[in-house]
């Protein structure tokens, strides 16, 4: 019999790395897996573009839910520098989608809204504004959003450390 526990923080990588800049979720969490700075306590998940299983997993399983979810994703707000990277709630995320299998329909957004308000998961997206997104298969990101990664990464550390500090280092 298993005897699992929630986690504290769960980093789920959001977007298909075979559209260009809308890899950047999956590539922030590889770059975590190997950074020996991240707590091995920390869930650290690419979900490509399958978010809203994951996110429905959580209400169909209670023992899953952890304390604070953090997003990784990539945006395209008109307002925005390629490659900046921001925090940003779920109700501020636009309803223009960047493919059909995205963080930004509008589904996925209310569910996390639902998780947030009514079962209690904080919620902390970091999205990145894409540079290049291509019609047809065409994986890798830019260069622009390439830094990104590495600036998203450092937040997430510094996020992670704020919500819990007293933690365990990967090997």
């Amino acid at each position: 019999m298993h005897t699992h526990t929630h986690p504290n923080i769960t980093v789920y990588g959001c977007g298909n790395i075979l559209l260009g800049d809308d890899g950047f979720g999956p590539a922030v969490i590889a770059k975590l897996q190997t950074d020996k700075e991240v707590p091995d306590t920390i869930i650290l998940e690419d979900v490509g573009t399958g978010i809203r299983e994951f996110l429905f997993d959580f209400i169909l399983a209670p023992k899953l839910v952890p304390d604070h979810l953090i997003i990784l994703d990539a945006v395209d707000f008109k307002d925005r520098k390629p490659g900046e990277v921001f925090d940003i709630t779920p109700d501020k995320i636009p309803a223009k989608k960047i493919h059909d299998f995205s963080l930004h329909q509008f589904p996925t957004v209310n569910l996390l809204q639902e998780l947030s308000q009514h079962i209690g998961i904080k919620v902390h997206i970091i999205a990145a504004q894409i540079e290049f997104i291509p019609d047809e298969i065409a994986p890798g990101l830019t260069e622009t959003m390439e830094l990104s990664v590495t600036k998203a990464s450092e937040i997430v550390k510094k996020t992670v450390a704020e919500i819990s500090p007293k933690t365990t280092r990967r090997p």
